[in-house]
């Protein structure tokens, strides 16, 4: 019983320093080293990544952006033929009529409104605003009217009122009778300087 109480300490003994011997460093031995992660992360490689995260991160936003008015662009363009659509769909070209005014030079009056009575009914009663003005004087076409008429002959008479010369108030009418067939017509009004006799001139010019 003695002998097998010995073996039992002496085994138990020999288990106790094998696991001193594995969690004490050896007398004279070097010192242990650095953890593995901080040895691995040093900081000027994070710092040097920085930039290359931060245009990672912008290229999405750019490539965003580019998309973004590109869909713009393909609204627009859809925008533009749907209203072609609507034009040609209400207006077919054998009923279709349009108006348009026009300014050449213009020193000798400053317009402020046009009337249009087509076949002695109203279609059109336009108030122009300064900027519309000067869009007139640089060459600019107004599409005052756009509608249906049937084949046969019509008449339009046109009212201008506005500033004539010395700053007077100014009303000249203008009037035309046209023929109207399947095709487009197009009706040009005209205001023009007639420098001769120092007054605007007002003209209605179908467009064959």
């Amino acid at each position: 019983m003695l002998f097998r109480s010995s073996g039992f300490f002496a085994t138990a003994f020999v288990v106790t320093v094998a696991a001193l011997s594995a969690v004490l460093p050896a007398e004279g031995a070097d010192a242990p080293a650095q953890p593995a992660a901080a040895a691995s992360a040093p900081v000027p490689a994070v710092a040097a990544s920085a930039p290359v995260a931060a245009a990672t991160a912008s290229a999405p936003a750019g490539g965003l952006d580019s998309r973004i008015q590109d869909v713009k662009g393909d609204v627009i363009k859809l925008n533009r033929d749907l209203l072609v659509l609507e034009e040609e769909l209400l207006f077919p070209a054998n009923t279709q009529v349009a108006l348009f005014v026009s300014m050449d030079v213009g020193k000798l009056f400053s317009l402020d409104s046009v009337q249009i009575k087509l076949d002695d009914k109203l279609v059109a009663n336009y108030l122009y605003t300064p900027l519309e003005v000067e869009a007139l004087h640089r060459g600019g076409v107004q599409r005052v009217y756009l509608g249906n008429l049937k084949a046969g002959t019509h008449e339009i008479v046109a009212f201008f009122t506005g500033k004539g010369p010395h700053d007077r108030d100014y009303k000249r009418g203008a009037t035309v009778k046209f023929d109207k067939g399947t095709d487009p017509k197009y009706i040009e009004l005209q205001i023009k300087d007639a420098t001769a006799k120092l007054q605007p001139e007002f003209e209605v010019k179908v467009w064959q």
